[in-house]
C-alpha cells in the first residue's frame, strides 16, 4: 500500500510544494535524448512532473503509480501522458501494444521495494514492459552517504500551498536498521490538524543492485553521479540483456 503522503488526497496536494523544483528532470530528459528513446515508461510517476516534462519533448509517455491521489494530481497536469493506476505489471494488460524504449524510476522510487521479492518482481515487470534492447534508468541513494543523518537534523519547513494555505512540515527519522531507514512526515495545516505519513526506504549498495539487475535480465551500461545530489546517489543506466544485433 502506498504511503499516506502519496495516497491521502489531503497530503498528496502538498507534495509538489514541499518537494520543490525537480532538478533531476534534466537528467532523465538527457538520458532519453542520449538513447534516442521515443516511448518512455515512468514507474512510480507520483504527481507526474518528470512524465509531463518528457511528454513535452514530443515523446509518447506512460506514467504508472499505485497511489490514486497522486495520480489524480498528475492527470490534471497533462492529457498528453497516458496515466495508469497500478504498478509496472499493469502496463502490458492495459496497453498491450506498448513497449517502452526507456523506463525510468525517479526520486526514491527504486528504494520503496523493501524485500528482495518485491524488488525482483518490479524489475521483471519493467523488463516485460520494455522492447528487446530497451533501457531502464533509475537513481538510488548511496548507503555510504548516510542521508538519514542529515534528515535527523532537518528543521521544520513552512510553505504556502496553493488552495490549502500555510502549512508547516517536519521530517523525523524514526528508525535506522540498515538496510532499512524509516521516517515520518508530519504537517500542521491552517486548521490546526497535524496528519502524518510514515515511510521506509531500503538502501542497497552498488554490488547488490548490480547483482539484482543481472538476475532480472539487465546489463548495466553506465553508473553515474546524480547532478542534483553530487556524491549522494547512484544513477544506473541499464539495458535488457537481449539487445538485438545491430
Amino acid at each position: 500500500m502506498p504511503d499516506a503522503i502519496f495516497a491521502d488526497p489531503r497530503l498528496a496536494r502538498l507534495y509538489d510544494t514541499f518537494d520543490g523544483p525537480r532538478d533531476d528532470i534534466p537528467l532523465y530528459v538527457g538520458i532519453a535524448d542520449q538513447l534516442g528513446a521515443r516511448r518512455v515508461l515512468d514507474v512510480g510517476c507520483g504527481t507526474g512532473e518528470p512524465a509531463v516534462a518528457l511528454a513535452a519533448t514530443g515523446r509518447e509517455v506512460v506514467g504508472v503509480d499505485p497511489a490514486k491521489a497522486s495520480l489524480d494530481i498528475a492527470r490534471g497536469k497533462s492529457a498528453e501522458v497516458t496515466w495508469l493506476d497500478g504498478s509496472a505489471d499493469a502496463v502490458p494488460s492495459h496497453l498491450p501494444g506498448f513497449r517502452a524504449d526507456l523506463a525510468v524510476m525517479t526520486g526514491n522510487v527504486a528504494q520503496v521495494f523493501l524485500t528482495d521479492d518485491d524488488w525482483h518482481a518490479t524489475l521483471g515487470a519493467i523488463h516485460d514492459a520494455l522492447r528487446p534492447g530497451g533501457h531502464l534508468a533509475f537513481e538510488t541513494r548511496r548507503p555510504e552517504a548516510r542521508a538519514w543523518e542529515r534528515w535527523a537534523r532537518a528543521p521544520a519547513v513552512t510553505r504556502d500551498v496553493p488552495g490549502v494555505g500555510t502549512v508547516t512540515g517536519q521530517l523525523t527519522v524514526t528508525d535506522v536498521d540498515l538496510p532499512l531507514v524509516s521516517f515520518r512526515h508530519t504537517y500542521r495545516f491552517p486548521d490546526g490538524s497535524t496528519p502524518s505519513s510514515d515511510s521506509t526506504l531500503r538502501f542497497r549498495d552498488h554490488d547488490e543492485i548490480v547483482a539484482s539487475l543481472r538476475s532480472a535480465g539487465f546489463d548495466v551500461t553506465d553508473v553515474r553521479d546524480a547532478p542534483d545530489r553530487l556524491g549522494m546517489e547512484y544513477v544506473f543506466v541499464t539495458q535488457r540483456a537481449d539487445a538485438p544485433e545491430p
